[in-house]
């Protein structure tokens, strides 16, 4: 399989011999030689060949091809989760690029196959890939080229709108019911005391009597509210619940599939590119590299893992966090008595002469996810020396400069950034809203600011699944605001009503 030349059939057989020395463990990995234009179609494709026919794949490639004309970007490697795991080499380059992505595609193949994250993939994504590009196209010959597009702008819009965590929590029983969009409260009668009538305002003063009241509704009211707790994966409640036709509800399942095939790779994208590049440094510096290839290899390396101020390199980052890591274990400098060594010189010489660097990072590529990942291994060391600081803009001078060395502060604004991707996080609170049938979201807040103009043309695509008022009861600037969208106009309110945020 593949279509390599000799020369580079030769070379990967040398590097996947090596990886597997180390103790890599990958899926059969094919690479295909491929030119500049077959490899940016592929890549607007997201890595596989076939995808259901949509316009912003045509765009992602003419981004991708003038890119690649105007000499602003190249793409080296290009790997895809599947059993086996299929690579792109681009024909042109020269041999010392070929065997750098290579070793680092073998990381990526030992990263997907073996990190707890990617375990419930779907292995043979690049046949699910070319179903779902069929079963669009058979879509289009049935109900038109506008209907299907449309509508797949509007479930392309929504596809972050996952439970990212549901895939590794075992299932729970559900109680099925229906959302009632027609369903009305039964008057609520309030309890008296017995009174002739001219004590009644006395005995039941009416204020009382309200109060109860509105009591007795609320309690009514979370009683029949459904979903009786926030649903996280918003595209599965439309699906179950959304007035659909038939093929929208498919559109709409094969796309929430893909969100799910995509999101560990979001959810590792800086322990995967980390660890990639840690192979590919390893492998190529030790054993792959030739003296007339040290320069090359030097000029490429150092572009993929360069830093800049105020933005963060998953490359730079994972492949730091993780040698770190690995010198840490190597020289004992982890536990209770280096914790609580507060000796400057001997924290500097500490050298327990353990070896166990590389049997950790192991075990580490293997449980941890991002967030996890630099939670427990981001140490205030690592953050200095790597000059992790928290950047912002001088309003006055238009430039980035440094607002806090703090690294507490640093690994806070990391993994919040980090946190459901940097999104904010929605839920479905309730599908019978006002009693009327209307769906009501819930953003979570968690510190991430929504934006109000996204969010209104969010509500817009929703309500056209739904085909009734939506709402989302959100915060803008520390204060409760209820978004709307009726099918005709945006509008919006601010509240003290607060929802209920029990995980389902």
């Amino acid at each position: 399989m593949g279509n390599l030349t000799p020369e580079l059939l030769a070379e990967r057989d040398k590097i996947k011999a090596v990886a597997e020395t180390y103790g890599l463990d990958f899926y059969e990995t094919v690479f295909e030689l491929v030119d500049a234009e077959e490899l940016n179609e592929v890549a607007s494709y997201g890595g596989f060949p076939r995808r259901y026919p949509h316009w912003r794949f045509g765009m992602e490639y003419d981004q991708l091809a003038k890119s690649y004309e105007y000499g602003l970007s190249k793409i080296y490697e290009l790997v895809i989760n599947n059993d086996p795991c299929y690579a792109y080499l681009m024909r042109n380059n020269p041999v010392v690029d070929q065997k750098l992505v290579m070793a680092h595609v073998y990381g990526h193949c030992d990263f997907f196959k073996n990190n707890l994250w990617f375990g419930p993939t779907n292995r043979k994504m690049i046949d699910q890939m070319a179903n779902h590009g069929t079963q669009v196209r058979r879509f289009v010959e049935d109900v038109g080229q506008d209907a299907v597009e449309d509508f797949l702008d509007i479930a392309t819009s929504l596809d972050n709108l996952i439970d990212v965590h549901s895939a590794y929590r075992k299932a729970l029983p559900r109680t099925r019911e229906e959302h009632g969009g027609s369903a009305r409260r039964e008057s609520i009668d309030v309890p008296r005391l017995r009174a002739k009538d001219y004590m009644e305002r006395y005995i039941n003063p009416p204020e009382y009597l309200e109060r109860e009241r509105k009591r007795m509704e609320a309690e009514q009211s979370q009683a029949k509210r459904f979903p009786p707790k926030p649903v996280k994966d918003v595209l599965a409640f439309l699906i179950e619940h959304a007035p659909l036709e038939p093929w929208e509800r498919e559109i709409l399942s094969l796309i929430r599939e893909e969100a799910y095939y995509f999101a560990p790779q979001g959810m590792t994208k800086i322990m995967n590119e980390g660890w990639a590049s840690y192979w590919h440094s390893r492998i190529m510096t030790r054993h792959s590299l030739t003296d007339a290839e040290i320069i090359d290899f030097a000029d490429h390396h150092s572009g993929t893992v360069h830093a800049t101020p105020g933005r963060i390199n998953p490359y730079k980052l994972g492949i730091e966090l993780f040698r770190d890591i690995e010198m840490r274990w190597n020289k004992g400098r982890f536990g209770r008595e280096w914790e609580t060594c507060d000796d400057a010189e001997r924290r500097l010489a500490w050298d327990m002469e353990l070896g166990e660097g590389l049997k950790k990072i192991f075990d580490v590529r293997k449980i941890y996810n991002d967030i996890t990942f630099l939670e427990e291994f981001l140490t205030p060391e690592f953050a200095e020396e790597q000059k992790l600081f928290v950047y912002g803009m001088n309003q006055r001078t238009g430039r980035v400069e440094i607002l806090d060395r703090d690294p507490t502060r640093v690994k806070k604004e990391l993994l919040k950034a980090l946190t459901n991707f940097g999104q904010p996080y929605i839920t479905v609170a309730d599908a019978n809203y006002a009693n009327r049938g209307e769906l009501l979201l819930e953003h979570r807040w968690d510190g991430v600011e929504i934006q109000v103009q996204q969010a209104q043309a969010t509500l817009r695509n929703v309500q056209r699944l739904w085909r009734r008022p939506v709402h989302l009861h959100t915060f803008v600037e520390g204060k409760g605001k209820v978004l709307s969208y009726d099918g005709r106009s945006d509008s919006a309110r601010e509240t003290d009503e607060r929802v209920e945020l029990e995980e389902s």
